[in-house]
Formats: structure tokens, C-alpha cells, sequence
């Protein structure tokens, strides 16, 4: 063999030795990618870059079908994107990357129902990737700043005061908001209903704005959205309103508990022997309450109706500035309808001492962490009714106050009658025709309750005192006057059978302006007015079929 043929078969040798490594190399740089994919600094460089104003994709606002969605990209524009920035290098991993973020849940196609395609489809991103980094953004979360004070959560209760003494925004939640205590799950109820990181949107001129996000308000913007409308809607405290936080949903759950724990003492009826005695673990029934509201509170959460329902949220006090515009946070907010939906909260009796008391509501009793041994109600009312059994079949001793010679004076005698026998069953004490003289409390937190029964003295100490004795319309400064609205403090905001307000522009639904205060007749009444408002309907809000005022 000549010295030309060895020198070309040396110099193949050496040129397989380095396609192998070439290929070595690329195979290791791809693991290396995928490996960088899956990493958390890759996620927010990659989520940052397609979110740079300059050098991004485009997010905007956009319209299909008279429908508009708020803060959206298309899919085709990211491929595009991906593999013009070297994220992908072709369409195939384009596709990959983008599915992989979708089932991270840091974007998702507006309506939920496609995959990332390369296609004329709206995606948007997640509004804030709860990713363990230290590079997540400044405005932090209820939870993550929680989370900041006491690095995790063991399980336990977090109670209020460990939060009060290093952190002022959760002592409004504990005064201003009256959550408490400020456990996992109560957080994650303040980060959907009230976020501390949430900045208003620039104000526009609005088809309709919502004052309120109780039932009322929620179900107005939402309605009016929906037909293509510019609605906003603003709340000051949480949104979700009773129903959510202080009513049907934390009241139901404790007599879900309450009416498993009365069949089990009464399970000896169907031959259930039990041997020992029957405890309740009153901080467990009260944490599952907190769960099942916080979990249901994604469904009332600011994010969802800004961002999937293409409603405007605000959050702060709102004040009417004219006929036709107002005030949130100094921003102006002008309208060509607005809806009034502030609600009610409890009306407080007048009555010797009760102002010095620490007396619950129904806003404040769900923040209960201890079982009183000894309850008190005053009130006969739905509330007071249902609140009396419930802790009387978790183990208070309970006494019900009544002005009249019985509860649930407005209810047909009958069914009061059925009612009554079973609270004496139940244990529960009803005291009839009461005249109160005085309440105090001591230095050891006891409440006494001074009054007249049947004309006689008589005194009662209790642990908890639970005020029940009806609702008050949410209608002082906001002002009305400056609207045109008229309105007085014990009856609310006077409308017609149309719902319509002293200003024809303005109407008004649920506690703030009905004698009958519940969910479902706000939901009525926010349909009524969604058809009047924007179509020029003249439905009557005062035609309403009987089963609407059933109390649930």
C-alpha cells in the first residue's frame, strides 16, 4: 500500500471520529435543553422574553365574533416567535414548548378549550406563575407574603395575632376585611376576592358599571359582558359578597357538619349501637368551611372576571361624582348605566351596653377558632334560627332571645310550630317576649345579658353572643345625592317596578333597595335590570314567582 492511500484512510479515520463526536456533541446539547425546559430560570426567561413590550409577541386586547378578549397573543405568532428567538428550531418544538407551559398552567387558550396550536387561536399567560423562584415579582401575594413571615405551613392554624405583630396590610384584613385567623386557606380566599397586588385598569367610558360584587353586581357585569358590553364592576371589600364569604356558602357548610353530627346521635333509630361518647372537633368543621369557601372563591375571583369574563374589576370605595360618573381610588369613572349593588350587613339593636360588647354577626362568626360552651342568639330570624341549631348540635349550650312569643314570627305558624318542637328536642332554650335592660361584658371576656322575660328579671352569661336581628342597606357615603338617587338609611335606595333609581340611568338590585334579602332575589333582579339597562326593556322587578322568597 502506497503512502497516498494510507494517508486518505487516515484522514477518514479521523473525519468518522469527528462526525461521532459532532453527534455526541448535538445529542448533548438537546438533553441539555430539555433539561434547561424544565428548569425554573429557563421558564421565566423564556416567559419574560415573550412578555418584553419591545421584543415580544404581541399582547393585546382582541375581537372574534363581537366577543372581546382582554390581553391575548395568537398561537401562529408564538411558533413564529420561538424559532425566530432560538427557543425552538422548529415548528414541531414550538409546539412542544408551548403545550409544555399550557400544562404548567402558565398560559391558556382564553376559553380553556385547545391545545397550543400553530393556528389563529387566542392564548393568554397565566397572571402570575407560582413558581418557587426568587425572581417572582415584587408585588407579592397574601400568600406568599404570609409565607415570607413564617416559611411554610405545618398544617396547624395560623392564627391572627402572630401575623399583626410583623405585617400592617394583614391587620386590615383583620379589622377592615374581618378575616381571620389567617390560615392557608383564608389567604387563598383573600388572594381571589380581595388581592393585595391588584392594580385597577385606566379607567374608559362604560356601557354599564356595577357598584358591588355581591350576586347583584357580579351577575350585572358578568350578563353585560357577555352581550358585548363595556362593564366594569367595583368592590371594596370581597368580592363574592354574603353569599360567599358571610353567608350561604360558610353558613351551609357548618350545617352540612352540624346535620352529619345530629344523625350519628340519632343513628340508635336505625339500630347503630355507638359505645363512648361522641366528640366534635370544632377547628376541623371550621377549616373545612375555610377550605370549601376558598376553593369556591376562584368562581367570584377578581382575576377570573377581568381576565376570562372581559369585565373591568376595581377595587376601592366608590363615590358618585354626578348623574353619570364617579370615584374610585382618584380615578374618574364616567357611564351610561350604572347599576347599584352594595348589599346589606346586620342591624345592630339598640340596646344599654351592646356598643362595648364584642358581639358576633354573621360576619364575624365564621371566624370562630373555639366551640363557646355557652351561646347566646339575639334574633329569631333565618339566621339566628339556623346559627342557634347548628351550635347546639356542635355542643353549646344556646339561648335564643325573642322580642314577640316565639321565632320566626314572619313564617307560616305551622312550620314555626315544627321548628320549635325541635329545638326544645334539640336542648336549645327559647325565651319569649324579652325586654333587654342591659348587656355587658367582663374582664374576662363573658358577656351578660340583663332583660325581662315574660316580666320577669332575669340575667345570662355567655362566651359568644351572636347579634341576628336583620339587615341594613349598604347606602351611606356613597354619594347619592351628588347621582340624584334618593334613598333613607332603613328601607335603602328607592327604585321602581322597572329597578330604576330617582336617576333613570341608575338602577339599584338586592339588599341595598329589596325588603327581601337574599342571593337568589339579587340574581333575579341583575337579570331584570341587564335586559332594561342596555336593551330598553321594561321588565318589572316587582312580578316575582312565589318560590323565590324561600330562604335556603
Amino acid at each position: 500500500m502506497d503512502a497516498q492511500k494510507v494517508e486518505e484512510l487516515f484522514c477518514w479515520g479521523i473525519l468518522k471520529h469527528l462526525l461521532k463526536w459532532v453527534c455526541l456533541l448535538q445529542t448533548n446539547l438537546f438533553l441539555t435543553q430539555v433539561e434547561e425546559r424544565d428548569s425554573d430560570n429557563f421558564l421565566f426567561d423564556l416567559l419574560e422574553a415573550l412578555q418584553d413590550p419591545e421584543t415580544g409577541i404581541s399582547i393585546k386586547n382582541r375581537t372574534w365574533m363581537l366577543k372581546k378578549w382582554k390581553n391575548c397573543f395568537v398561537g401562529k405568532d408564538m411558533v413564529i416567535w420561538l424559532i425566530e428567538a432560538d427557543y425552538a428550531q422548529d415548528v414541531d418544538e414550538a409546539l412542544a414548548i408551548g403545550n409544555d407551559l399550557l400544562s404548567r398552567g402558565l398560559m391558556s387558550h382564553v376559553t380553556g378549550d385547545h391545545a397550543f396550536k400553530n393556528e389563529d387561536l387566542f392564548y393568554r399567560f397565566a397572571p402570575g406563575p407560582e413558581i418557587d423562584s426568587a425572581r417572582s415579582r415584587n408585588v407579592k401575594s397574601w400568600t406568599n407574603k404570609a409565607l415570607e413571615v413564617i416559611g411554610g405551613f405545618d398544617g396547624e392554624d395560623i392564627l391572627q395575632p402572630e401575623f399583626l405583630e410583623l405585617d400592617e396590610e394583614m391587620m386590615v384584613a383583620a379589622d377592615e376585611l374581618e378575616v381571620s385567623p389567617l390560615d392557608k386557606w383564608n389567604l387563598q380566599l383573600l388572594d381571589n376576592v380581595h388581592p393585595s397586588n391588584w392594580e385597577n385598569p385606566d379607567p374608559l367610558h362604560y356601557n354599564i358599571v356595577a357598584i358591588g360584587a355581591g350576586a347583584g353586581g357580579l351577575i350585572t357585569a358578568a350578563a353585560s359582558a357577555g352581550v358585548g358590553a363595556r362593564a366594569a364592576l367595583i368592590e371594596k371589600h370581597l368580592l363574592g359578597g354574603d353569599c360567599l364569604n358571610v353567608g350561604c356558602v360558610p353558613s351551609k357548610a357548618l350545617i352540612k357538619c352540624a346535620e352529619e353530627i345530629h344523625r350519628v346521635r340519632e343513628s340508635y333509630n336505625f339500630g347503630v349501637n355507638i359505645d363512648g361518647d361522641i366528640s366534635v372537633d370544632f377547628g376541623a368543621v371550621m377549616e373545612r368551611m375555610r377550605r370549601i369557601r376558598a376553593e369556591i372563591s376562584v368562581n367570584d375571583s377578581a382575576r377570573r372576571f377581568q381576565e376570562e369574563l372581559n369585565v373591568d374589576v376595581y377595587i376601592g370605595h366608590a363615590t358618585f361624582t354626578s348623574k353619570h360618573s364617579l370615584e374610585v381610588g382618584g380615578q374618574t369613572i364616567r357611564f351610561s348605566k350604572a347599576v347599584i349593588a352594595t348589599g346589606a350587613r346586620a342591624a345592630v339593636p339598640s340596646i344599654d351596653g351592646l356598643q362595648d360588647v364584642n358581639y358576633l354577626t354573621n360576619s364575624t362568626i365564621f371566624n370562630l377558632t373555639e366551640l363557646p360552651r355557652r351561646f347566646g342568639v339575639i334574633g329569631t330570624g333565618a339566621i339566628g334560627c339556623e346559627m342557634a341549631q347548628t351550635f347546639a348540635r356542635f355542643g353549646s349550650e344556646v339561648t335564643i332571645f325573642a322580642r314577640s312569643e316565639g321565632i320566626m314570627s314572619r313564617e307560616d305558624p305551622e312550620a314555626v310550630s315544627i321548628v320549635t318542637e325541635q329545638f326544645l328536642k334539640e336542648g336549645i332554650t327559647i325565651l319569649p317576649t324579652v325586654t333587654y335592660e342591659h348587656i355587658a361584658e367582663n374582664e374576662n371576656g363573658e358577656i351578660l345579658v340583663v332583660c325581662q322575660v315574660d316580666g320577669e328579671h332575669q340575667e345570662f352569661i355567655f362566651d359568644q353572643l351572636l347579634i341576628a336581628t336583620g339587615r341594613a342597606p349598604n347606602v351611606e357615603n356613597m354619594g347619592l345625592e351628588a347621582a340624584k338617587v334618593k334613598y333613607n338609611d332603613r328601607q335603602g335606595i328607592r327604585v321602581s317596578n322597572t329597578l330604576q333609581t330617582s336617576n333613570g340611568d341608575i338602577f339599584a338590585v338586592g339588599d341595598c333597595c329589596s325588603s327581601y334579602k337574599f342571593t337568589h332575589m339579587a340574581d333575579a333582579m341583575a337579570r331584570i335590570v341587564v335586559r332594561n339597562a342596555l336593551f330598553f326593556g321594561s321588565d318589572s322587578g316587582m312580578i316575582l314567582p312565589f318560590f323565590f322568597l324561600l330562604i335556603f
